[in-house]
């Protein structure tokens, strides 16, 4: 018996690439839906103007998630099929 090293050292690579992707759109898709949420009345204001309108912070948070059920979805259809 032997060991495909070559083989191992790819599914290594795209797992670790496929966890990576899913923590990022995760992280960018609660940046996103961070827009929604009001400012504290008499909180600190430095003046500066939001980065992103809500509007654009949930298409955005939506398209994430849609990319990291898609990346899910497809790793279970691999080891179910």
């Amino acid at each position: 018996m032997s060991i495909a090293w070559g083989s191992l050292g790819i599914v290594s690579l795209v797992s670790l690439a496929a966890g990576v992707a899913v923590v990022v759109l995760l992280s960018v898709a609660l940046v996103g839906l961070s827009a929604r949420a009001k400012q504290p009345v008499g909180g600190p204001h430095d003046g500066a103007e939001p980065g992103l309108s809500p509007a654009a912070g949930t298409a955005i948070a939506a398209v994430c998630l849609l990319a990291a059920a898609a990346i899910v979805g497809y790793g279970l259809y691999l080891i179910i099929a």
